[in-house]
């Protein structure tokens, strides 16, 4: 007979659990190696070109374009020309990812960056007498012919100046054609005089005109990743600064 608490017959002898000793570290349970479900998600690829730049007449972006060039090879940038009319149109229906706008836009959902404001100038023939002074004021256009071409920026009113007999000219490098024929002076800011400039014609300061704001909108709704790296360039940022 056999005894209790011995060995079962053919089986083999259990071995005692191993304790440890006072004083020894327990080791720490196994953890199981499954995956763990905070890892960082997968960054998207970037985003590919073309960004396409609305820029109104007289705007000068050639040193961003210069910068966009360098910073982003792979993303050609288009530049896009905008009439002042037609602004608010090319950024409403995406036909451009942003543009250098005159100020007021009018349109909803447009974010704007100001970035300078031009001065006013009066374009007259060059053998004008107007051309006797440094600069001009309101007072000193009295009797003139007033030319309000149909993409004119400046909606003026001069006190004494004179409404051509004419239609108005179709656009503004219409109206310095006019004025270099000797008829009438014309109202403009200074970036398009220059873009208009000619031999026979000149410009003066107009010192208590209205300013002509010009801004960076873009659609707040489509601020995409391009239109980001514009504003950082806009802005002055360097290729390693962070957004601020």
């Amino acid at each position: 007979m056999a005894r209790s608490g011995g060995p079962r017959s053919g089986g083999a002898p259990r071995r005692p659990a191993r304790r440890p000793l006072k004083g020894q570290p327990q080791s720490p349970p196994k953890r199981s190696r499954t995956p763990s479900s905070s890892a960082p998600p997968v960054a998207p690829p970037p985003e590919r070109g073309p960004f396409r730049l609305g820029a109104i007449p007289g705007a000068t972006p050639g040193k961003w374009i210069d910068v966009w060039s360098e910073r982003m090879p792979h993303n050609p940038l288009e530049l896009v020309p905008l009439t002042v009319a037609g602004q608010a149109a090319a950024l409403a229906t995406g036909e451009v990812d942003a543009a250098l706008v005159r100020v007021p836009v009018d349109a909803d959902g447009i974010s704007l960056i100001p970035l300078y404001e031009e001065r006013p100038v009066v374009v007259c023939a060059a053998d004008s007498h107007l051309t006797a002074a440094d600069e001009l004021t309101l007072d000193d256009l009295a009797g003139e012919i007033l030319l309000i071409p149909r993409d004119a920026v400046f909606d003026i009113a001069v006190p004494g100046a004179v409404s051509p007999a004419f239609a108005p000219p179709a656009d503004t490098a219409e109206a310095v054609e006019t004025v270099a024929a000797g008829v009438g002076i014309l109202i403009v800011p200074m970036s398009l005089a220059r873009q208009h400039r000619r031999r026979d014609v000149t410009s003066r300061p107009l010192r208590d005109g209205p300013v002509s704001p010009v801004a960076l909108a873009w659609p707040t709704e489509a601020t995409t990743p391009l239109v980001e790296a514009f504003i950082g360039i806009v802005r002055g940022r360097t290729a390693n600064s962070s957004r601020g």
